[in-house]
């Protein structure tokens, strides 16, 4: 049985119950993969996944929407782990492994599925922990399964979460809307000189477009992270 692609035109909503793919030929966990070979990011399939999950919702309600995640999460981690176990077959031993940020507290998220007040997405938050959960339990069992591995899982759900939280703390004024014009839907291509209403200082930002952080805040994530789990690759 052939599982049909969501972006099918002739896609019915018997099709979204029973299972459908999201994935794009050529696309990895190397942004520069999906970029050379013009496949939909991993991000991107994020967000079509974010609309079925809404389809399903308003045709069946959320308790069987709940079970179709969950075989979502399942199809990732079987990927994901798929790649490591690659990695490790080419020599890797020492392999930092990024959790899934909270991305429905990235500003498109927000935007799209955070109401009137642009609140953060919980619906997408509980995506984001329920594979994290996962993907943590599936490194623990690669490294005892795997003689000399270790991977590492590196969590920047909580610190990424932290700086959206807080972000006076860590010195930023914005933390809802990216620089880049609205701050609120742009993103990639659209971030361009001819922008329209794009910020002057990005340093008070947390977000360059409405899904990626700014250099100030990526400094700010690499080095928590890194001082939290450098030494366990060690």
């Amino acid at each position: 049985m052939i599982v049909p692609a969501y972006l099918d035109p002739n896609v019915q909503i018997q099709d979204l119950l029973t299972g459908v793919s999201f994935a794009s030929g050529g696309a990895g966990y190397d942004p520069l993969t999906t970029q050379m070979v013009s496949a939909i990011s991993l991000s991107d399939q994020l967000d079509l996944f974010k609309e079925y999950i809404s389809k399903i919702e308003a045709a069946v309600g959320q308790e069987r929407t709940a079970t179709c995640r969950k075989a979502y999460t399942d199809f990732l981690i079987n990927s994901a782990s798929n790649f490591f176990q690659e990695l490790y077959g080419q020599g890797a031993r020492r392999i930092g492994v990024l959790s899934v940020p909270a991305i429905g507290c990235v500003p498109a998220q927000r935007t799209l599925g955070g109401g009137i007040e642009r609140e953060c997405s919980e619906i997408i938050n509980q995506g984001a922990r329920l594979f994290n959960s996962k993907l943590s339990s599936q490194i623990d069992s690669l490294n005892t399964k795997l003689p000399n591995a270790r991977l590492v899982y590196v969590d920047i759900y909580n610190t990424l979460l932290s700086l959206i939280q807080n972000p006076s703390k860590y010195g930023f004024q914005v933390a809802n809307k990216g620089c880049c014009g609205t701050g609120n839907i742009e993103v990639l291509f659209l971030c361009n000189r001819y922008s329209p209403g794009t910020c002057n200082d990005p340093s008070k930002y947390i977000f360059w477009d409405s899904y990626h952080p700014t250099e100030k805040a990526y400094k700010i994530l690499i080095s928590r992270v890194l001082g939290n789990q450098i030494f366990k690759f060690f």
